[in-house]
């Protein structure tokens, strides 16, 4: 069962080959083994799942079942829980139990999918890698000595692994694309404001956008009509019409602009990375596309950008967690003073003290023109260079990583370095534009992944771009040698 896509998974309980409460039992068995080894839950609601697979099965006997009644999924743990622990990877919510579901896994539940557990990832979203969390480092399936990308790592392992058939995400800066790449799975991040963000615990309020890793483009696009829409309870959200995402992911390609964006293919990506992403272009010239060099000269400043723009929204953010009214709190303080400083010192790890750090420097009444409003200047020049570059062309693509998986521990002490693996990702955040990152071939026996991003509420068309180049082509399909078989040792 583990190896089916959730697209296979709908039709095969829907002819009854097997049933959810089975579907849900292997799938849990093979989390249980897996967990030891790889590190991508934080929670798992076995109990509640069970139950969840068991109202499924009565729907489904019943015939009132929907297109997603009885597919499971995971949660990434930064989305909230009702009733189960919700911790952002962090210690400061190691005790956190949320009292209300997040509009995403309320969307979710209601269309009748069964949550397995809740997904490891970097504290509090900060991180490329998943070696911030409280919980210990995610490792990736491809080589457990490496890293899964983050801050989703956990998702995109559990995915990688055939754990969990797919896993909601959230991106920042490019935390659902590149570890999707590194895992060489799908990676779907919406326009900013497609999905609600209520009960999605904040980093950067203007970047932060829930989305999808799993194993096809297909299965993004089954599961996105039912998680996008416009909700009240979330001032960021974007009221516009929802399409049917799987009506349109067999439109021919034939007449498709693709822009190559000049400024992805020159230094700092790995020749072998690159060779990969030219051929896949040649799978889309075969289909009948236009390729056509594009330039956006303010994206290089992305990354700066991004680094005075995100911390200063996290320092913002993350002013709650403060040891008053709920998170962890220090044991026996001196005064109040003292219950904010512990409280917070013990709470947080040290990317995201350095991150808070940062953005109170740039927020502060002598840096705010120098700093912030300059990266909010520039952001709005990277806005306006995708916004040419779609005039021009219907889609982007690129590399998603400038490289494939790197070791664990590789990079934890040089921040800079870290930060460059977002390289490619985070323009599209700045701009708010869809991004999704799709499998493309092997490196050294790791996975890599091809970028593509389309204009403003785009998706449909981003995802009928991937799905035809999963048509043609069977890297998504490919299973880590360690989890390929059915039962795990």
């Amino acid at each position: 069962m583990h190896t089916y896509t959730l697209s296979e998974l709908a039709k095969k309980l829907r002819a009854k080959e097997f049933s959810v409460t089975e579907l849900t039992q292997a799938l849990l068995g093979r989390v249980a083994a897996a967990q030891p080894k790889l590190n991508a839950f934080v929670t798992v609601t076995a109990e509640q799942a069970l139950a969840q697979a068991k109202a499924a099965d009565a729907a489904i006997a019943g015939g009132q079942a929907g297109p997603l009644t009885g597919l499971p999924l995971a949660h990434k743990d930064i989305f909230c829980t009702a009733g189960v622990k919700t911790s952002c990877g962090s210690r400061m919510l190691d005790n956190f139990v949320s009292p209300y579901d997040a509009t995403v896994v309320e969307k979710l539940g209601a269309a009748g999918m069964v949550m397995l557990g809740k997904t490891n990832m970097d504290e509090f979203a900060m991180g490329s890698s998943n070696e911030t969390s409280f919980y210990g480092p995610v490792k990736n399936p491809w080589d457990l000595g490496l890293v899964p990308g983050g801050s989703s790592g956990g998702s995109a392992a559990a995915v990688a692994a055939r754990i969990a058939p797919i896993a909601t995400a959230t991106d920042t800066g490019g935390s659902i694309r590149q570890p999707a790449s590194l895992c060489g799975v799908t990676g779907l991040k919406p326009t900013y404001g497609r999905v609600s963000r209520f009960g999605m615990i904040a980093f950067a309020s203007s970047l932060d956008q829930g989305g999808l890793i799993g194993l096809s483009a297909e299965d993004c696009a089954l599961v996105l009509g039912a998680m996008a829409g416009f909700d009240p309870r979330d001032s960021t959200s974007v009221d516009v019409p929802v399409p049917n995402y799987m009506a349109e992911l067999d439109k021919p390609l034939a007449g498709l602009k693709v822009g190559l964006i000049s400024e992805f293919f020159g230094g700092g990506l790995n020749a072998d990375v690159e060779k990969l992403i030219r051929d896949a272009l040649k799978v889309y010239e075969k289909l009948g596309a236009k390729l056509v060099d594009v330039k956006l000269p303010a994206l290089p400043l992305s990354v700066p950008t991004y680094y005075v723009v995100a911390p200063a929204e996290c320092s913002s953010n993350l002013a709650r967690f403060d040891g008053v009214r709920y998170g962890h709190r220090c044991r026996d303080p001196k005064d109040l003073m003292d219950l904010y400083k512990r409280s917070r010192g013990e709470g947080f790890g040290a990317e995201v003290k350095r991150r808070i750090m940062t953005g109170t420097y740039v927020l502060s009444a002598g840096y705010y023109d120098a700093y912030y409003l300059k990266a909010q200047r520039v952001r709005q020049l990277i806005n306006a260079d995708f916004r040419r570059a779609f005039e021009q062309v219907d889609v982007l693509i690129g590399p998603t990583a400038p490289d494939v998986a790197f070791a664990i521990g590789a990079k934890a002490d040089d921040p800079i370095q870290m930060y460059l693996n977002d390289i490619y990702t985070i323009g599209a955040n700045l701009a708010g534009v869809p991004g999704i990152s799709v499998p493309c071939g092997f490196v050294r026996g790791l996975p890599v992944g091809m970028q593509i991003c389309g204009p403003h509420f785009g998706e449909s068309r981003l995802l009928n771009v991937a799905h035809a180049y999963q048509k043609e082509t069977d890297w998504h399909t490919k299973i880590p040698a360690a989890f390929a078989a059915e039962k795990l040792s």
